[in-house]
């Protein structure tokens, strides 16, 4: 059932219990956000953040099940509109089509994306979104899809303090979920349930002023790479730490097996990897992943300045890679922007970034084009492969990595004007980076086929 308004969160679930389904949109229409915080050479950033934050994990996720890439992101009702829609949808590899894209949660008035959502389907095929909250004044809601493998109807499951939600539904255990509370600062928590609906008590994982961290999932190894905010200041985030734990959080521990205390509150303790505020760089963290041991392999962008412009150059893109006795590190690229966000996918001796690391037409603004880059030495050194976009209107930006992701769904982002409120528009690519198609942004039936365009 197709609507062009809009009912506010509460009476939106009270619909979906009368008539069986949420609402769904005519088309894929991703925020805009601008932060706001300006100097010289514009915003801190700003642009289409559909896919935005990294710390939003995962938003996209492969079933071979049901041969569909579900997916959610950060909509809105129309054209330069910024009122922020939790959508979810689904590629279907078998047809090749997407169906409307369906409103879980309608943010009632609220345009920032750090409100965006979470991805995780349970044993039973059940899908799970995790909205996030923000700080203490908007809370975050966990939501089950009513029936198995479908985006029709969900359920209001837990309302409660979590932002940046990263859920990870682990086949024996059920699901370890990683998490922020702004209890002082932006901290780690961490939180356990078996069947989604009953959960342990929030547990503090790190708590040194604050933090951002990614997190993954290495058969039952739960891992998570993070950095610190000096006195609570996110413009100093600096420092790299990792922790992994193979006993749903009993024990924390260093990549060499070291027992950690939690919380961590010693911003020198052993799950430092790299001092960064010795060097006096910041730290903006991407993504993690594993190589074909299961060590862990660390993604990031290092900069010299929190505002956009040449005083924070060189912006590197970087990797930690640890191999069993120590970590390395080596330099892929260099980038515009603080907040230009790509991942990493590992695939044997191949490993792969896809970014926007190429300028865009908003030469400093967040993202810009998007490049796939790629090493055949353990991350020792980079090649770019190909752009995977070029002459674009507006700068691509938060290129994510589904979990388990399809060769033909393999990368997903939006795009927006990052200097004015525009439209901003949703793509996937391939693995091959050669080829990328536009979800529909107007839909007249209840699915289309992505419109492929011609590089």
């Amino acid at each position: 059932m197709t609507r062009k308004f809009l009912l506010p969160g509460l009476l939106l679930m009270l619909f979906t219990q009368v008539f069986g389904q949420n609402l769904k949109i005519d088309g894929y229409r991703g925020i805009w956000f601008t932060l706001g915080q300006f100097s010289e050479y514009g915003d801190k950033y700003s642009g289409g953040l559909g896919t935005y934050t990294a710390d939003h994990i995962p938003i996209a996720i492969y079933s071979a099940k049901a041969q569909k890439t579900f997916f959610v992101y950060g909509g809105t009702t129309q054209k330069d509109e910024r009122h922020l829609l939790i959508m979810i949808s689904y590629y279907d590899h078998k047809k090749h089509v997407v169906p409307k894209p369906v409103v879980v949660y309608d943010k009632m008035g609220v345009d920032d994306p750090h409100d965006n959502a979470s991805l995780s389907i349970d044993s039973n095929g059940y899908i799970w979104v995790f909205v996030s909250g923000r700080n203490t004044s908007r809370p975050g809601l966990i939501f089950k899809s009513v029936s198995p493998f479908s985006i029709d109807a969900f359920e209001l499951i837990k309302t409660g303090e979590m932002t940046y939600p990263q859920p990870w539904w682990m086949e024996k255990d059920g699901f370890f979920y990683l998490f922020t509370k702004y209890t002082k600062g932006r901290e780690l928590y961490w939180s356990i349930s078996a069947d989604g609906k009953t959960w342990s008590s929030d547990q503090k994982l790190a708590g040194m002023g604050g933090h951002y961290q990614v997190s993954n999932v290495y058969g039952g190894k739960i891992v998570s790479a993070f950095n610190y905010h000096p006195g609570g200041d996110v413009n100093k985030r600096t420092n790299l730490y990792f922790v992994q734990t193979d006993d749903l959080g009993k024990t924390w521990k260093t990549a060499d097996g070291k027992t950690l205390q939690t919380p961590l509150s010693d911003i020198h303790c052993d799950a430092l990897i790299r001092d960064y505020e010795a060097e006096k760089k910041l730290v903006y963290i991407n993504d993690i992943n594993f190589d074909k041991d299961g060590n862990p392999i660390i993604l990031y962008v290092v900069s010299r300045y929190h505002e956009p412009g040449p005083k924070g150059d060189p912006r590197e893109w970087t990797i930690a890679h640890w191999t069993g006795g120590k970590w390395n590190f080596s330099v892929v690229c260099e980038s515009t922007h603080n907040y230009d966000m790509g991942s990493l996918y590992i695939e044997g001796n191949v490993w792969r970034i896809i970014g926007p690391t190429g300028a865009g037409p908003q030469k400093l603004g967040t993202g810009g084009e998007m490049e796939l880059w790629e090493s055949k030495n353990a991350g020792k050194s980079w090649t770019k492969v190909r752009s995977i976009t070029s002459n674009s209107p507006r700068n691509h930006s938060y290129a994510r990595r589904p979990l388990y992701a399809h060769p033909d769904f393999y990368a997903f982002w939006a795009d927006g004007n990052t200097d004015k409120l525009s439209e901003s528009k949703l793509y996937f690519t391939n693995k091959t980076g050669d080829k990328v198609w536009e979800l529909p942004y107007d839909m007249k039936e209840e699915f289309a086929a992505p419109v492929k365009l011609k590089k």
